[in-house]
Parts: structure tokens; C-alpha cells; sequence
């Protein structure tokens, strides 16, 4: 068993059943497969092999779908990159990755060509669109030269599937390499702990460059022979119309995505009835926002909490609607076939009530970081997954996120690290010391700020440091407010003390 089979299983017992909906455009289960296919045959045409990396630069759509499909059928390990990222950061993934095939969208032409003479590894660009150069392959010619037939490559449950990046505490992004066995098993747990069921369809907005919206979002409506509709830009009135007209059955997102839904101006005017599952990720609501959000969806019945991590393909705990007002600001218990353990420093198991670590161990946690041994060491630390995010849990076994990461910034559902921030800004000869720290935004959640310590006799303003980040990293990343001081807190120990710094 693979995830590829899961496609080419679908399509033969509903062929004709729809399967994506894109853009206008409507996709069966036959086609579907037939396109994947297509993309398996060229992939093993250029000479892919088991294990090789397929790299994709794609908002959602059709072609990103296919080429997960395609890579998963030959035993390519399909490796989706933020398409929010910065030139820099998308050549070090790029490269990291050791990517052999490159696939990006329209939109990413002018990018891509100009890193093109920093991705010495890529062998294959392929372009959804007209080739911005000459060594890029079109993708509809493509398909169209190459066999729809089922490549019949043998692909098991140990070999690998994904590689996703998320953001590491060192500043680099460390690429989880998840098994088709840890895809799978992440289904198993979310089907059971999520209640989907079979044939409903999904409104797929978050991108599908994240783990909760390829494996827990998409995914999940091909296991169970649903429609999935992709959504290639979020925009609430969109959003709204979209359920309106296609009778969505399920919706999923982190709670700045449903801020905005909640602020549409008439948003009770749209006919949501077929909404029968409320899906909430990346951190939780308050109870009154829960409340809105299920007058706004009368047959949701509640909302389901999900807690997760890239590294464990991403589900950990699931609270079920029933339970959505019952426990306040609770993740739920673990899913089924997963352990979860609250720990000490010491990684012994504290009472219940207790804060710890939030610690997990099962079939879906990853393989490992690539190319990090360090790194995988110090999080599968005696094969347990380290989350780093502090909770407790309750005499039923719920668990309760009472801080996360250390350091981690969320904004949007975007993780971001603070300490790639500041590397940055400690590389500009204006700057001696830098600092960043989340605050609070009413819609994304938080923002982050920067503390800055300018060298003796030199000046800057909010503005030009703001640009300076902006230049380098991801727009999400930049900091919104900058404040510039003497010096920064320190411990001791020279530790800069960042809890002082967000009490500013």
C-alpha cells in the first residue's frame, strides 16, 4: 500500500465520480488518475529514481495535485516549497532538498529565472505555462506526449513520500521527511478522530505546501473518494460563495481565516446549510468567536480542535466537535493509534495537571530531518517526538497547549522563527544587536517586532529596517513594528531575555 494507490483505487471503483473541482473546472476520479499517470511516466522518462526529490513552486492547483500523485506512483519524495518565500530561501531549498525536478507556476516565472544559475542539482524544470526559457518543459505538452497508463511501480509503505520543510530554531528550515506509511497512518488517525466520511467534499484553502492541508485537508476527501475544491487564493466573500454554490460539506483553517469570515460585511447572507464539519488548526479559538462561527454554520455541530506537527504528518490530538464548548481552550486527546506523554526536563511523565513537554511516539511520526542527523537525533530523542510545545493534560486524557515553542511566532498559521529574523538583521553594518518577538494582532494572531541596537553614530528608521527584512525573507516574516533601544536584556549568562521584551 501506498498514497499513490489511494488515487488509482478511487478510480476504479468511482470513476466517473468528481474527484477536484479547480477553478471552474471539474476533474473525475478517471482523470485524475489518468493525469497523474501521465506525470509518474514522464518523471521515470527523465530518469527519476526511488527517493529522488520533485520539487514544486505552485499556489493550489491542479498540476501541484497531479505532480504529488505522479511522484508518490514512481517513488518520488514530492517536496512542495512555500511559494511566499524570498529568492534566497527558495535557492536553499531548492538545493537542500537535492531536488532532480522543479515544477513551478506562472506566477514564479520571473523567480525562478532569475535563481536558475544558482540550482546547479535540477535536471527537469517544468513550468504550468508557457516556458519562460529554454531549458523549461511545459507541462500540458508534457502530459499530453507521455502514457496514462499505471507506471506499476513498486512502491511500499517504508519508502519515502514528503519532504516538507518547517522552520528550525537555528534559523535553517529542516526538511521532515515523512514515509508513505506515516501519510497513511495520519489518514487512519484523522478518519477516526475527525469522523469524516465518505463522498463529502471540502473547500481545500490552506496551502498545500503545509502538512495539515496536503495530508489532513486533501488527502483525506481522496482516501474517502470525496471532491476536493481547490482554492488558490484565500478571499472570505469567495470563501463564502464557494460553499454557497458547490454545497461544501467541509471547511478547515487557522483562526485568522476565520476572523476574516467572521468580519465579511452580509457574510449571513450566504446559504450555508451543507456545512456539516468545522475544522480549526494552528492554535485555538476563544469560545465567543466559536460561538459566531457556528451561528454563521448552523449544521457544523461543534468544531474540531486539531493539534499537530509537520514532524508527525501532522496530527497529534484531535478535540471532536461535541467537545468543542465542553473543554475551553483543550486540544482534545491523543488520536488513536498515538502516544502522547506530557514530560519533565528529564523526560519523565509528570502528573496529570502537570505542565510539561508535550511528547509523542507512533506509526506517523517522521523518519527523520534530512540530511540533519543532529537535528533528528534531538528531536526523535529516545524515539519519542519532542514537540517543544509546553501543556498539560487532564484526568481524561485531553491535552491543553499552555505555551508553544519557546520562541515560535505564529502568525497567520505561519510559523516563524525569530532567530532567522535576527541573523539577518545582524548581517546589516548599521545594526550591533537585534531581537524579535511576537506580539498580538487581532487578525493574524500575532506580528512580529523587532528590538533593534544600533552600532555608535549610525541612524535607521522603522521603515528602512522593515524593507531590509522584507528584501531578504518572506513578506510574513517581516517585522511590523520595530523599536529601537540602548540594549537588550541579558541574563548572566549574556541570554538575551525575551519574556522582558514581550512584557514592552
Amino acid at each position: 500500500m501506498n498514497v499513490g494507490s489511494l488515487l488509482t483505487m478511487q478510480a476504479d471503483k468511482f470513476p466517473d465520480r468528481t474527484a477536484l473541482i479547480y477553478e471552474n473546472k471539474r476533474f473525475t476520479y478517471r482523470q485524475f488518475n489518468q493525469r497523474s499517470n501521465r506525470i509518474a511516466q514522464a518523471l521515470l522518462s527523465f530518469g527519476l529514481q526511488k527517493g529522488d526529490r520533485v520539487a514544486t513552486l505552485l499556489f493550489n492547483s491542479l498540476e501541484l495535485v497531479e505532480v504529488f500523485m505522479g511522484a508518490a506512483k514512481v517513488g518520488g519524495v514530492f517536496t512542495p516549497i512555500n511559494f511566499r518565500l524570498a529568492a534566497e530561501e527558495v535557492i536553499y531549498l531548492v538545493n537542500h532538498s537535492d531536488a532532480r525536478v522543479f515544477a513551478f507556476g506562472e506566477e514564479f516565472f520571473s523567480l525562478v529565472g532569475n535563481i536558475l544559475p544558482h540550482l546547479p542539482k535540477v535536471e527537469k524544470f517544468i513550468s504550468a505555462g508557457k516556458a519562460p526559457f529554454p531549458r523549461a518543459i511545459e507541462y500540458e505538452p508534457l502530459l499530453q506526449g507521455s502514457r496514462d497508463d499505471e507506471p506499476g511501480f513498486a512502491v511500499s509503505e517504508d519508502d519515502e513520500c514528503q519532504m516538507l520543510y518547517t522552520s528550525g530554531t537555528t534559523g535553517r528550515p529542516k526538511g521532515a521527511v515523512l514515509t508513505h506509511g506515516n501519510v497513511l497512518w495520519n489518514l487512519v488517525n484523522m478518519l477516526l478522530a475527525r469522523e469524516d466520511k465518505e463522498g463529502e467534499s471540502a473547500l481545500v484553502t490552506g496551502p498545500l505546501y503545509h502538512a495539515a492541508a496536503l495530508n489532513n485537508h486533501f488527502l483525506i476527501r481522496l482516501a474517502l473518494a470525496g471532491a476536493s475544491v481547490l482554492m488558490k487564493h484565500f478571499d472570505p466573500r469567495i470563501f463564502m460563495e464557494i460553499i454557497q454554490k458547490e454545497k461544501v460539506n467541509v471547511i478547515s483553517g487557522a483562526p485568522a481565516m476565520f476572523h476574516l469570515l467572521l468580519n465579511l460585511p452580509d457574510v449571513e447572507k450566504y446559504d450555508t446549510r451543507s456545512i456539516t464539519r468545522c475544522t480549526l488548526g494552528a492554535s485555538t479559538l476563544p469560545d465567543e468567536s466559536k460561538k459566531k462561527l457556528m451561528k454563521l454554520f448552523p449544521n457544523a455541530g461543534g468544531i474540531y480542535d486539531v493539534y499537530g506537527a509537520t514532524e508527525a504528518s501532522p496530527t497529534v490530538t484531535v478535540l471532536k466537535a461535541a467537545d468543542s464548548f465542553r473543554k475551553t481552550a483543550c486540544v482534545g486527546p491523543a488520536v488513536p493509534f498515538l502516544e502522547v506523554r506530557i514530560v519533565d526536563g528529564e523526560d519523565r511523565e509528570v502528573p496529570r495537571g502537570e505542565t510539561g513537554e508535550i511528547i509523542c511516539r507512533g506509526p506517523n511520526v517522521m523518519k527523520g530531518y534530512y540530511k540533519d542527523p543532529e537535528g533528528t537525533a534531538e528531536a526523535l530523542k529516545g524515539g519519542w517526538l519532542h514537540t517543544g510545545d509546553i501543556g498539560r493534560m487532564d484526568e481524561e486524557g485531553f491535552v491543553y497547549i499552555v505555551d508553544r515553542k519557546k520562541d515560535m511566532i505564529i502568525s497567520g498559521g505561519e510559523n516563524i522563527y525569530p532567530r532567522e529574523i535576527e541573523e539577518l538583521l545582524y548581517h546589516h553594518p548599521k545594526i550591533r544587536e537585534a531581537a524579535a518577538v511576537g506580539i498580538p494582532d487581532p487578525l493574524w494572531g500575532e506580528s512580529v517586532k523587532a528590538f533593534v541596537v544600533l552600532k555608535t553614530g549610525m541612524s535607521m528608521t522603522e521603515e528602512e529596517v522593515i524593507e531590509y527584512c522584507k528584501a531578504h525573507l518572506a513578506s510574513y516574516k517581516k517585522p511590523k513594528v520595530v523599536a529601537f533601544v540602548d540594549s537588550l536584556p541579558r541574563n548572566p549568562s549574556g541570554k538575551v531575555l525575551k519574556n522582558l521584551l514581550r512584557e514592552r
